[in-house]
């Protein structure tokens, strides 16, 4: 294996494409429109930092306007290029149509490392950025909507929608040309964490199906299974953290910059989540076994491997090495198209990432038609919800009263049953329901078509699929 030469980001992204549209009866002029990304724009633009001008490039792929707006993150790092911005704009095409967000697909990079720079600086550096964008509308709410993703989040949200306003003063709907936003600047209840309780929810669906369990060669539910998260950002945090306080998952393996901690025991996230913000990394952290070279925790014996950091960590030199039966992609394209073939041919079940990932899309959509409605969920059904279920409070009461020691109501169910549903919980209900049925049409595919024998394959059958009937739809 170690002969064969690596794919890149983007070539893994075009091969898993070509292997899914082989199994489809596509015209091939429109298969090709399908491939290719519609446009990518780079800028380069100066800000007066430290008493200079530095120069910065920054760029804005649009993969796909089958649908509009395009949607896609802001990413901040410092070996952000051109292939990998393309890459992730075709992601979100074949994300937001496999989860039936009407988006088509987008991406943003600002080739940047921020932890080399104070607040004010990369408010300063965020503002311009958007500011070139926007004037070119790569920023604006009916036609391309970014979001956080990684070396951003809410606070970058908060300018960028701030600039794209003080440009744009009599558009009502300002606030929905970027998503992600705090929650008092036009906000979402539930979007920090989205896609990271995305994660769970994929997984709690493929829990619900014994026979996909037993294809992972592993029996019984997320209780009790050792998991091993690559990455406690923002989505690795989250995601381990509610299937450890919430579905009872035990998480033996963090692995992060610094290195990996591993106890087979298990770890308790939020302690290592207050160690790492606290002392920079986790080296040092007590109850656990630290592993300077953290790669190597990725092949411990675990039930569920998360990684939930960057793209390529599985690839042609450790994937024979792998030992998890079942895979679930929290990172966009943490495995290689190499890697994913001798994953495939071990028997390792593998949750793609362009479903598992797409918590965050699906809120963000949320997010964007609250902004357009300019009300928040829950406000004009809420109290309403409760007054009916009152009736019913009201009725068991009395039933309750007729029939003495016989029956009688708990507490508990009488104060759950009498609160209705606010932002967060409908929040939660959609990205549950979007996540359920997602997973649903990728495992039709899955089980009932006899040239499928993955899930990512499965995936990618689906969202192309729809592309391409939007594509006609439109006369193409």
């Amino acid at each position: 294996m170690a002969d064969k030469p690596e794919p890149s980001f983007r070539e893994s992204v075009d091969l898993m494409f070509s292997r899914a549209v082989a199994l489809m009866d596509l015209p091939p002029g429109l298969e090709e429109k399908i491939r290719v990304c519609n446009a990518t724009y780079t800028v380069r633009f100066g800000v007066r930092l430290r008493g200079n001008i530095q120069t910065f490039t920054g760029y804005r792929s649009v993969h796909s306007e089958h649908m509009e707006p395009v949607k896609g993150g802001i990413r901040y790092a410092p070996n952000v290029h051109q292939d990998e911005v393309e890459a992730l704009a075709a992601l979100m095409t074949y994300k937001c149509a496999l989860v039936e967000a009407p988006f088509g697909g987008s991406k943003g990079g600002l080739r940047i490392d921020p932890r080399q720079y104070d607040e004010h600086e990369l408010e300063l550096i965020t503002r311009r950025f958007a500011y070139e964008l926007a004037k070119r509308d790569l920023i604006h709410p009916s036609q391309n909507v970014p979001a956080p993703d990684m070396g951003t989040g809410e606070r970058e949200m908060a300018w960028i929608a701030d600039q794209y306003a003080r440009m744009n003063t009599t558009d009502i709907n300002a606030n929905a040309c970027v998503t992600g936003k705090p929650l008092n600047a036009g906000g979402i209840a539930g979007r920090v964490e989205a896609t990271g309780r995305g994660v769970q929810y994929a997984l709690q669906e493929f829990f619900r199906h014994p026979e996909d369990i037993a294809k992972a060669n592993m029996a019984g539910s997320l209780d009790g299974k050792r998991v091993i998260v690559q990455g406690l950002g923002n989505v690795g945090y989250h995601a381990v953290k509610f299937l450890s306080e919430e579905d009872g998952s035990i998480i033996t393996g963090i692995i992060e910059r610094d290195g990996a901690l591993f106890n087979p025991k298990g770890l308790d996230v939020e302690a290592v989540r207050n160690w790492i913000v606290n002392q920079g990394g986790v080296t040092g952290f007590p109850d656990a076994i630290h592993t300077a070279d953290g790669a190597t925790v990725l092949e411990e014996e675990c039930d569920i491997l998360i990684p939930a950091a960057l793209e390529g960590v599985i690839n042609l030199t450790n994937a024979a090495r792998i030992k998890a039966p079942l895979i679930i992609e929290a990172a966009n394209g943490p495995i290689t198209a190499g890697a994913d073939d001798i994953l495939r041919e071990k028997g390792v079940v593998i949750i793609p990432d362009m479903y598992a990932n797409a918590g965050g899309v699906t809120v963000s959509y949320f997010e964007w038609v609250k902004n357009l409605s300019h009300i928040r969920f829950g406000r004009m059904q809420r109290r309403q919800e409760e007054a009916r279920h009152q009736l019913v409070i009201d009725e068991l009461a009395r039933l309750d009263t007729a029939m003495g020691d016989a029956w009688s109501m708990t507490p508990e169910f009488k104060s759950k049953y009498l609160r209705g549903a606010g932002e967060l919980e409908l929040v939660r209900s959609g990205l549950d329901d979007t996540m359920r049925i997602a997973y649903q049409s990728m495992r039709e595919v899955w089980h009932e078509r006899g040239d499928v024998d993955d899930l990512r394959t499965a995936a990618y059958l689906v969202s192309i699929g729809k592309v391409a009937a939007s594509y006609r739809a439109k006369g193409l």
